[in-house]
């Protein structure tokens, strides 16, 4: 069944007045710049890096079992010679939610309807590009920081990892300081579909994630999909504040037009037939886009306003 994102037909409105449009559609919702704060100082960069090198190990330790959730031919350059090569028999909720992630991507992909926008959110040692079978003409945006990237993607051009035919991978180092006019620049376009991944950002403060929101609601079309996984330790970060975790990815996911629902990795295991995993620690989450995006606002402005126009100029014939 295919799912058809498309713009809604503009209904003309003769008697709009310029106040009226101005009020229906006030200078599109821009944000201040998406700037991630991850200019890391030295001890910050060192910690996310080893979180980052943390990830990637149990992503290698999967592949080496012998009924790995995925495998990835790729990660092990990624990692020091002298890693252990033993097998973990324990089933870790990150490679639970990557499954999850993987499969969710590829079957909304399939689904939908014109959607070649991938924007993967990531610390800079994501594979996805290159162990997952892309439909051809993906645009594949990966934000993240840079140093981290530059390494990680000299190491898999070594070892001889290519991303599909007729697709294109494009870098935003996510140091940027306007992330949204250098997404542009690359050639991602708000008034068409786009699928927004979440997994390994560096995100320090509630702050951070809230400015990630931003981006996705100011370019995310209506009706498009973010998921991933964010740390738990976000949920305790407002002062003299304890809500249920619902609660709180509810106000703050629909503080920015998203809907949320919390995926529980206990059913993402049962699902796949596997049994709980260790640790949670972060939380498993689908979200759903329900505000225009800001190009899709600029098109419905700039429709709104020639009706207008030609309203005016009718009436003065008339005249």
């Amino acid at each position: 069944m295919k799912i058809f994102l498309r713009l809604p037909q503009a209904t003309a409105t003769p008697f709009a007045t310029s106040m009226q449009l101005q009020w229906l559609f006030p200078a599109s919702k821009k944000r201040r710049n998406q700037v991630f704060n991850c200019k890391l100082v030295k001890e910050d960069d060192g910690r996310f890096l080893r979180a980052a090198m943390d990830r990637a190990s149990l992503r290698f330790h999967e592949t080496l079992r012998p009924d790995p959730l995925f495998t990835d031919p790729y990660i092990r350059c990624l990692l020091p010679s002298d890693i252990q090569m033993d097998v973990i028999q324990s089933l870790h909720q990150h490679c639970l939610a990557t499954k999850f992630i993987d499969d969710k991507l590829l079957s909304i992909i399939e689904k939908a309807d014109g959607l070649n926008q991938v924007v993967l959110l990531t610390d800079g040692m994501d594979t996805r590009p290159y162990r997952l079978n892309w439909p051809a003409s993906t645009l594949l945006f990966d934000i993240s920081p840079d140093r981290v990237f530059r390494s990680s993607i000299q190491k898999l051009e070594d070892v001889g990892a290519k991303i599909p035919r007729r697709c294109l991978f494009l870098h935003v180092p996510s140091e940027t300081s306007d992330i949204q006019q250098v997404l542009r620049s690359k050639g991602f376009n708000g008034a068409r579909p786009s699928l927004w991944i979440f997994q390994g950002f560096p995100t320090m403060t509630l702050a951070n994630f809230k400015d990630v929101l931003d981006l996705v609601s100011s370019l995310a079309m209506k009706g498009c999909f973010f998921l991933g996984e964010l740390p738990s330790w976000l949920v305790e970060t407002e002062i003299g504040i304890k809500p249920t975790t619902t609660k709180w990815m509810d106000k703050v996911f629909m503080s920015h037009g998203l809907r949320v629902k919390i995926i529980e990795y206990d059913e993402v295991a049962i699902n796949l037939g596997k049994e709980s995993s260790e640790g949670h620690e972060n939380i498993l989450f689908v979200a759903e886009q329900l505000q225009l995006s800001d190009d899709q606002m600029e098109i419905w402005r700039r429709e709104f306003l020639r009706i207008d126009e030609e309203g005016d100029e009718e009436g003065f014939e008339e005249l």
